[in-house]
């Protein structure tokens, strides 16, 4: 493993509210978590600031994310002014697909030039149980929308719990090869696991790759789409893109190229640790743009080499208002 700092940080998440309208298992208790009061969310202005001092430190890839980014008013503002950033080469969006109906089109002229849909299931009963309550046809709807508005990458992220969705993975296939989406399958993380039914539904995906491989063949991916971790295959055929994402079995920390920024302003490093540095203080405490960039810095330095997930237990965020 490469000794802290050697690794190239470009990619910023960036949670612009903690709030969300599902309940997903692997995310959140079913009540919700308590709301942050609006004072201590990061303005837009605030996080604006923080992207042109990223910008300059050469991070130039950026998602949105929440909780629910959409849910957030106004996000639409905060992607036009993101937009017109110079050095930001890549804007996008990871969503749950209930507002992207109505949003989609005005997404697509904003400046938003990809997507990540969580679709952990097709079957309306079971995304029922793993969302509590969510509308499948409403989230599908959704995507037809953002196909109709023009967005060609649209990636899939299907959370695999063992004994809920793991019987249904030809399901999410057979959706993802009708509409030429990329699926990624993504391991449980521990990481709000005391509100998902029990660890026990933590499978590897090298168990899930070789139950697809016994009906489809597969052969690996040269050239990877986006700039995240998964490892691709593809079909023989060429119509199905699937990425294994597998941050538990198959730690991917020296290649990991990404920071988060949680809603109220506190940068973490990595997600299996509560270490965070609040630029929420620098911030409003009247600190300018190079102590600004001096702190950011310094945090991206201080990237742990590795994950201790396993080590150091569950952290004490939900996965809600980390950012995912």
């Amino acid at each position: 493993m490469p000794p802290p700092g050697t690794r190239k940080i470009d990619y910023l998440r960036i949670s612009v509210t903690d709030l969300c309208d599902l309940r997903c298992l692997y995310c959140m208790p079913p009540e919700g978590v308590a709301k942050i009061s609006h004072q201590d969310i990061l303005t837009f202005e605030e996080i604006l600031r923080v992207v042109r001092a990223a910008v300059a430190l050469g991070i130039s890839h950026f998602r949105l994310t929440g909780g629910e980014p959409l849910v957030r008013k106004g996000i639409l503002d905060l992607i036009r002014e993101m937009g017109k950033t110079p050095g930001i080469a890549d804007l996008t969006l990871t969503t749950n697909g209930t507002h992207l109906e109505h949003l989609a089109a005005d997404l697509r002229q904003a400046g938003i030039g990809r997507l990540n849909v969580s679709l952990d299931s097709v079957r309306p009963e079971t995304f029922r149980r793993i969302t509590r309550g969510g509308d499948l046809p409403a989230v599908l709807r959704g995507l037809q929308a953002a196909r109709a508005a023009g967005f060609s990458a649209i990636k899939l992220n299907a959370v695999v719990l063992k004994g809920i969705n793991d019987g249904e993975v030809f399901d999410l296939l057979d959706y993802a090869r009708e509409w030429g989406h990329p699926l990624r399958f993504i391991e449980l993380m521990p990481v709000s696991v005391s509100e998902v039914e029990g660890v026990d539904r933590y499978l590897p995906v090298s168990i899930l790759r070789r139950k697809i491989e016994e009906r489809i063949p597969l052969a690996t991916q040269g050239t990877k789409p986006g700039c995240g971790p998964a490892e691709y295959f593809r079909s023989r055929d060429g119509r199905l893109l699937i990425g294994f994402i597998a941050p538990i079995s198959s730690i991917f920390c020296r290649t990991w190229n990404r920071v988060r920024l949680t809603a109220e302003g506190k940068l973490r490093p990595c997600l299996s640790s509560d270490r965070e540095v609040d630029l929420r203080a620098l911030l409003r405490g009247g600190g300018g743009e190079e102590e600004l960039k001096a702190l950011l810095s310094s945090a991206i330095a201080a990237k742990p080499p590795a994950h201790r997930f396993g080590e150091t237990g569950v952290s004490r965020r939900k996965m809600v208002s980390i950012g995912g």
